[in-house]
């Protein structure tokens, strides 16, 4: 699907830009894939998947770029369709939870 690759390969360029050198080349890349990953939601917002990317992204990108103000939103997403998960990304939800600030594991396994 056309949208999965678009969301995948926007989660895979915000953490590229992490390793990146130049702050101009880092905050380019992020944006080109935060805008690559918020264009999958849009087309899909009921996808788990892509709302636990943005969550994962959002909980480890550095506060200058503003990228940041749906976790709340994301988790309740997550929370509220885990059952409903392949359980590859159910498996994923629950090893991320372990060190999560926002995801807890008591809160999806009820």
């Amino acid at each position: 699907r056309p949208e999965e690759k678009q969301a995948y390969e926007g989660a895979l360029q915000m953490r590229k830009a992490g390793l990146l050198r130049r702050p101009r080349e880092k905050l380019a890349v992020f944006r080109s894939g935060a805008v690559k990953l918020e264009k999958a939601l849009a087309a899909d917002s009921s996808n788990g998947e892509y709302h636990f990317l943005r969550l994962i992204i959002q909980e480890h990108a550095p506060a200058i770029v503003h990228y940041n103000k749906d976790q709340e939103q994301d988790s309740q997403f997550i929370y509220r369709s885990f059952r409903n998960l392949s359980p590859a990304v159910q498996k994923a939800i629950v090893d991320y939870s372990r060190h999560s600030k926002v995801i807890r594991l008591e809160r999806i396994v009820r």
